[in-house]
């Protein structure tokens, strides 16, 4: 009996021994298992972080979505991309400026791609596909308003402000673009 329990630890010291070897052959972690148990972390750290904050999950959500914007902008706006925008003129005045220079700022690659064409009609068919996502761009930033129950008083009245400023400088920059009646003659 004693040589059968003897021989039976030893069986298991050799499995023990065996085991230890396989887990010291085992690989490094991969990336990808790292990656996994990173995300698994952060999951749990959002867990207890949206637990303990009670009723501010609208905080949460904004903060998350602030951190993300910033991390995709950065390669291109460097750090703090939203908080350095906020340095600028929101006004409806500023951001209607802003609006029509970025937009018409593809207004010679847009005429380049038509060549031989009238230049009034190339001016007037670029304007209008300004205008449309003038229009697409609008309806949906004011949806997100609405949703949000912002869009009244002074927000509401500066986003139309900034609408029709926008509309303006969009019939200015068709002017600037085509024959006045007086020149065509």
């Amino acid at each position: 009996m004693i040589n059968s329990v003897s021989q039976t630890n030893t069986v298991s010291n050799a499995t023990i021994i065996k085991d230890n070897k396989d887990v010291e052959k085992k690989p490094a972690p991969t990336e990808a298992s790292i990656r996994a148990q990173t995300n698994q972390q952060i999951l749990q750290a959002s867990l207890q972080v949206s637990i303990s904050s009670g009723d501010k999950p609208m905080q949460l959500l904004f903060r998350n979505a602030i951190d993300k914007i910033n991390d995709v902008l950065k390669p291109e706006f460097g750090d703090d991309a939203i908080k350095n925008a906020t340095n600028q003129d929101n006004s409806p005045e500023g951001t209607a400026g802003r609006i029509i220079a970025l937009s018409t700022g593809f207004y010679e690659a847009f005429a380049k791609q038509r060549p031989g064409q009238d230049p009034d009609k190339i001016a007037a068919e670029f304007t209008k596909v300004i205008r449309g996502g003038v229009e697409e761009g609008f309806k949906q930033a004011k949806d997100i308003l609405k949703s949000l129950q912002v869009l009244d008083g002074t927000i509401a009245s500066n986003v139309d402000k900034t609408y029709e400023l926008v509309q303006k400088g969009l019939d200015d920059f068709l002017a600037s673009k085509t024959k006045k009646p007086e020149q065509a003659a």
